[in-house]
């Protein structure tokens, strides 16, 4: 059999072979089909549209679906601008004492204007005259962001005066010192002075010149006082923002003096001012305090012989000389009036008081006279007129003090003088009553409680 070789150029140019399609092999791969591309590029130029439309559009939706629908469609959003921060507003307190010199001008001349002052000063007339503020007083000048915003003066102890700068107008105000209020048994027994004796209590030498004002008029702290002595006393003691401020009130006493036993308890007859009395319902107040002053010693005694020092001369003396420091205040032995008030070569500054139409006081060689002192003034037992020194003929600090009955000299420590009046009769069992706690304490007694009453503050008792 022969065989027909076909050559592939034959084959390429053979009409017939142009349309033949030979049959696949079996082994043969099949053909790969197109993807399916198009509805996939349609769903995501449909998210694309709906995002446009959505950005394009108001929002009409809350918060929360705004940034579900961004999450949902990958899309981050900004967080918005954080708020500026409040400003912070700066309190400032300045704390001081008035210095001598110092006036409201001042003190607040760099917040006020000079209309602002005169204006303060004309209101200020009827509550408390800025004239009269004293050096050694406390104040607090409070400041909102360097501006002024209140001024606060401790009058005395009990009142302070408030200054406040409103928008239109300059608020003054006249208020009590709030103070929390302890009540408090102090005891002590003398071994050489009641200074020392109030010290070792733990106590001020303030309690001490309290102490021994009560019982002025039937002790005398110069020359009375022995070793063996003691005392105790129902005493307030203040407290202002968490610190110790001082005493209040003594609301007991109890001193013994030389085997003697005095009590004062403080009452309030009616519309008469407070005042001390002993368990009876009597007055521990004389007509006389027994010294003009409170502490010192006797340089020389009352006498109508004794040798001058200075004169060089025996001369009479009725008076006594009491030793003491440069400036220690002299207080007025009873109520009177100022009939003299001056300076002479031998008397120095000195001070001529009448009591009543018989007694007659005199206080010689101050250094000075206490503010406020003047002739024909009233002045009130126990009140400062003046302080120690030693001006006009003397060889040192202090006081000279003479008292008169009907123009002649007299001993004024063998006055006796009439007490006061006592409790009357229609508040005796009110009176009675109202000591009872006062006792309990000064006994020894246990009470749970003492309510003093007290205006200026809270009240705790201490056992």
């Amino acid at each position: 059999m022969a065989l027909t070789t076909v050559s592939r150029s034959n084959v390429r140019q053979s009409p017939v072979n142009l349309d033949f399609h030979p049959p696949r092999k079996a082994n043969a791969k099949p053909r790969r089909r197109p993807r399916r591309r198009i509805p996939l590029l349609l769903f995501f130029l449909a998210v694309a549209v709906t995002v446009f439309l959505q950005v394009r559009q108001p929002s009409t939706h809350t918060e929360a679906h705004t940034l579900t629908s961004h999450r949902e469609s990958g899309i981050q959003e900004e967080s918005p601008p954080p708020a500026p921060p409040v400003p912070e507003i700066r309190r400032e307190l300045v704390e001081g004492t008035i210095r001598p010199g110092d006036t409201i001008t001042a003190l607040l001349g760099e917040y006020f204007t000079p209309q602002e002052l005169l204006h303060l000063n004309r209101k200020s007339r009827e509550i408390y005259p800025l004239s009269k503020i004293c050096a050694g007083q406390p104040y607090k000048l409070c400041l909102v962001d360097g501006s002024f915003d209140r001024f606060e003066y401790d009058i005395d102890k009990d009142e302070q005066l408030i200054i406040r700068k409103e928008e239109d107008d300059i608020d003054l105000s006249r208020i009590p010192i709030a103070y929390v209020v302890e009540t408090d048994l102090i005891r002590g027994t003398i071994t050489s002075s009641l200074f020392e004796a109030v010290a070792e209590s733990g106590e001020t030498p303030e309690l001490t010149m309290s102490l021994a004002d009560i019982f002025a008029w039937d002790i005398d702290f110069i020359r009375d006082i022995r070793v063996g002595d003691s005392f105790q006393a129902l005493v307030e003691k203040r407290f202002r923002d968490g610190s110790p401020a001082g005493y209040g009130r003594i609301l007991a006493a109890e001193f013994t003096n030389q085997g003697t036993t005095y009590r004062a308890f403080l009452y309030q007859d009616g519309n008469n001012r407070p005042s001390y009395y002993d368990g009876e319902g009597n007055s521990v107040r004389k007509a006389f305090l027994r010294a003009p002053l409170a502490f010192s010693r006797i340089s020389s005694g009352f006498t109508m012989r004794r040798y001058h020092p200075v004169t060089k001369t025996w001369k009479a003396h009725p008076a006594i000389d009491y030793a003491a420091p440069k400036g220690t205040p002299i207080k007025t032995v009873g109520d009177g009036t100022i009939i003299k008030k001056g300076y002479t070569k031998y008397n120095g500054n000195y001070i001529k008081i009448r009591h009543n139409n018989s007694y007659e006081t005199l206080y010689l060689h101050m250094s000075g006279f206490a503010k406020g002192i003047s002739q024909g003034k009233r002045v009130l037992q126990g009140q400062t007129i003046g302080y120690v020194g030693s001006t006009g003929l003397a060889t040192g600090p202090h006081l000279c003090f003479r008292m008169y009955n009907n123009g002649s000299p007299v001993n004024p420590n063998k006055v006796r003088a009439k007490a006061a009046p006592p409790v009357s009769k229609e508040r005796m069992a009110e009176f009675k009553t109202s000591i009872a706690r006062f006792l309990a304490w000064l006994e020894g007694r246990q009470i749970h409680q003492v309510q003093s009453g007290h205006a200026d503050g809270e009240t705790v008792a201490r056992q």
